[in-house]
């Protein structure tokens, strides 16, 4: 276990792995049940967890990890979480940092699908989240400010950052945004390092776009005539969407309505619909909303079945891709691709961030919530879970007062 002062500074990378599996198992477990707010919020609460409060990374080591994450299919939170888990205590804890950043986060949607098939609607936590939310942007806020730091080395990085931002404003393709960021950082560099005239680089970035091509493709092609239900098909069903997806929330609910609504007739419209906002609002991955359909369709052995399918490509990518992100930073050109690649998901951080802070702040009470907040993290690194705890307590007390006076 790490002393209180080995918290507060980063360890070297030879010391890694020195943490116990029961200690980065309560980590997870506990984030698992706190990160409210989706990938930029989790991304937030891990960085004060595992940069600020515990140093096991350095914030350059963490980027690292949170770009490579965003560059492979599926939900690039639980990714980041098994890539810092891999890190801090290999294949174990690979394992473990995942699953127990999942497991709260399927019980809890399990217990709300077994509420909604019994009493046909879904509970009220719009108190809870009243609260919660203006504090998610304060602890995603911070995030931003302390990675930016490390982030933007140069001018040209803020640039990118600011294009980055643009292009995601005006929904152009997340991995294109990503991809094309790292590209011209690592172009640049072979430029500066190399000259002009090999090919190399032009074949490299023809590479990367026919890799685009084929990941976006993948979900839309058709997946052969509709089935009757069965938890087999579920299940493949769910590893393919593991297995090609980017993009979050919106994206994942296209690509149901598509198959599971449309075609299969598996799902009504009203049911995803509730699916997704059960995802939404629980803690933990967006991506469990596969667990409540999962339980609609063949009740808890469904809910596992799908969760399983939905969230093993990210182990199976993170665990092929996990041992080469040092690697890259040992060369300049791979380097820059990642400098790239990492200034370009903060840009879109900070985007996700502005677009849920207009859902989030809509009154006085709730600025009040996300500017002490703030200040709170910013002037006195209060944890941000106590900070969600409180938020939800004032949220549902908010309501339960303006309900007594109506």
């Amino acid at each position: 276990m790490l002393n209180s002062s080995q918290s507060q500074t980063p360890v070297s990378a030879g010391a890694e792995r020195s943490v116990s599996l029961r200690e980065l198992a309560w980590v997870f477990l506990r984030l698992g049940t706190t990160a409210f707010g989706g990938p930029a919020a989790h991304a937030a609460m891990m960085e004060e967890e595992f940069v600020r409060r515990r140093g096991w990374l350095t914030r350059e080591k963490f980027l690292d990890l949170l770009g490579a994450a965003n560059l492979i299919p599926g939900p690039s939170s639980t990714e980041t979480a098994i890539y810092i888990g891999y890190r801090r205590a290999g294949w174990w804890g690979l394992l473990l940092g995942g699953a127990c950043f999942i497991v709260p986060a399927m019980l809890l949607v399990s217990a709300i699908a077994w509420a909604y098939v019994r009493y046909g609607r879904l509970p009220q936590v719009s108190g809870a989240l009243y609260g919660v939310k203006p504090v998610i942007i304060a602890v995603v806020l911070q995030a931003i400010l302390g990675l930016g730091r490390v982030a933007v080395k140069t001018r040209f990085l803020a640039l990118i950052g600011l294009l980055a931002a643009l292009l995601a404003i005006l929904n152009l393709n997340i991995l294109i945004i990503l991809v094309g960021a790292g590209a011209m950082l690592a172009l640049g560099r072979w430029v500066r390092q190399e000259g002009p005239r090999s090919a190399k680089p032009l074949a490299v970035l023809l590479a990367l776009g026919l890799a685009v091509m084929v990941v976006e493709m993948g979900p839309t092609m058709r997946s052969g005539p509709p089935i009757a239900f069965r938890l087999g098909p579920l299940f493949l069903y769910f590893v393919k969407i593991g297995s090609v997806l980017y993009g979050g929330g919106y994206v994942l609910l296209a690509f149901l309505r598509t198959d599971l609504v449309a075609r299969w007739h598996w799902l009504t419209s009203a049911q995803l619909l509730d699916a997704v906002a059960v995802g939404q609002v629980t803690p933990g991955p967006l991506f469990t909303t596969a667990t409540f359909i999962g339980y609609l369709l063949g009740g808890p052995l469904g809910a596992l079945i799908a969760t399983v399918g939905i969230f093993m490509p990210a182990f199976f990518f993170a665990a092929v891709s996990g041992p080469l992100v040092p690697r890259i930073r040992k060369s300049a050109i791979a380097g820059a691709f990642l400098d790239g690649v990492n200034v370009a998901s903060l840009a879109l951080m900070a985007v996700v961030t502005v677009q849920l802070a207009r859902a989030a702040v809509v009154d006085l009470l709730t600025l009040a919530l996300a500017a002490a907040s703030a200040f709170l993290l910013l002037r006195f690194r209060v944890n941000s879970a106590w900070l969600v705890l409180g938020g939800a307590l004032i949220g549902v007390f908010a309501l339960v007062l303006h309900a007594s006076v109506r």
